[in-house]
């Protein structure tokens, strides 16, 4: 099986090529990112893999579908960038729902502890051999409310973590776990009582711009805002404003709203166009790290791993348990059950 592998970073191949190597998949690794030019890089190929800045709308699809690619496998959990109503009858889609939670929730809480203590300007500090103390008093995480929202695997290590710290952890979700003792409340309330908000769920169009200039009214003052899910939950806008307003103590921001063409890149030499970006990372009490929450050794490897698991089942079993389709916004909603594919 041949499948060409757009966006490759130096970090992905080590774990597809070995994964590759034992399951007989031959990866055709391209740097350029997946578009409408690009998509005839695929010529030849049996499928595509994909990450989250790849644009997989419907040309994309129509081009990959006139190429004979079967399947796109995508080695992420997130799928917002793909048009999957569009591939529905025309191409099968594959994806990684659950690569290693812990790395992501770690990454939230380690940018909340950096933000709130201020240890990024201590570094800085310090290397100037600056051992002054003014302006780092941070404040203690124990008794905090911690608002959540979004509370699978991802959302639940998280809450874990923060229980951990003492917090008083408050939760919402469109789909409450079963069983999980964990205190659901409204996003209002969310937005009211907690000193820090950590979202944790996909990026859908009901999720789309949880916090703008109308929810950041309902906000506590001075509350942490934090986001390693999808960008586009987030109005940067807005945020900006609220920050600006000082309604908002601070951002931790792994993820942006328009990071597709800046994430992932080296652009220390240039000037970055973007004046929202740009303004935030000005801001003092704003922390940003380019989607890296997931970037963990044993991450990849599941990635890898669960990915090319993927390819073999569709491709020796004629279907994936892991395929999307948009009929299913959950597993159990499935119409076949996962038993077969899903057209």
């Amino acid at each position: 099986m041949k499948f060409a592998f757009f966006d490759t970073k130096p970090y992905d191949k080590p774990s597809f090529e070995r994964y590759g190597e034992q399951r007989g998949i031959k990866f055709k690794f391209f740097e350029t990112k997946l578009n409408e030019d690009t998509a005839a890089l695929a010529k030849g190929c049996d499928g595509v893999c994909v990450f989250v800045n790849d644009n997989v709308n419907a040309a994309v699809i129509d081009k990959l579908c006139e190429l004979g690619v079967k399947m796109i496998a995508l080695r992420c959990a997130g799928y917002n960038n793909v048009d999957v109503k569009y591939a529905f009858g025309k191409i099968h889609i594959v994806r990684v729902p659950a690569y290693s939670p812990y790395a992501v929730a770690e990454h939230a809480m380690a940018m909340l502890l950096t933000s709130v203590r201020r240890i990024h300007k201590a570094y800085i500090r310090t290397k100037d051999f600056n051992f002054s103390l003014s302006g780092l008093t941070g404040f203690d995480l124990y008794g905090k409310t911690v608002g959540v929202v979004g509370t699978g695997k991802i959302g639940r290590i998280f809450i874990d973590i923060c229980k951990g710290f003492g917090m008083n952890v408050i939760a919402y979700d469109k789909f409450p776990a079963k069983d999980s003792g964990l205190n659901y409340v409204t996003l209002d309330e969310i937005y009211e009582k907690s000193d820090v908000i950590s979202f944790h769920c996909p990026l859908t169009e009901e999720t789309y711009h949880l916090i703008d200039d109308k929810t950041i009214d309902k906000l506590k003052k001075g509350v942490i805002i934090i986001n390693t899910s999808r960008g586009a939950l987030i109005d940067a806008e807005a945020l900006l404003e609220g920050i600006k307003s000082r309604k908002i103590g601070g951002a931790c921001l792994d993820v942006y709203e328009e990071e597709a063409d800046i994430f992932f890149e080296d652009y220390s030499g240039h000037i970055v166009e973007d004046d929202t970006l740009a303004r935030l990372i000005s801001m003092p009490n704003v922390i940003v790290t380019s989607h890296q929450a997931f970037l963990t050794e044993e991450a990849l490897m599941n990635i890898a791993e669960t990915t090319t698991d993927n390819i073999v089942e569709f491709f020796d079993k004629g279907m994936c348990t892991n395929e999307l389709c948009y009929h299913c916004g959950r597993i159990e909603e499935c119409r076949k059950n996962r038993t077969g594919k899903c057209f």
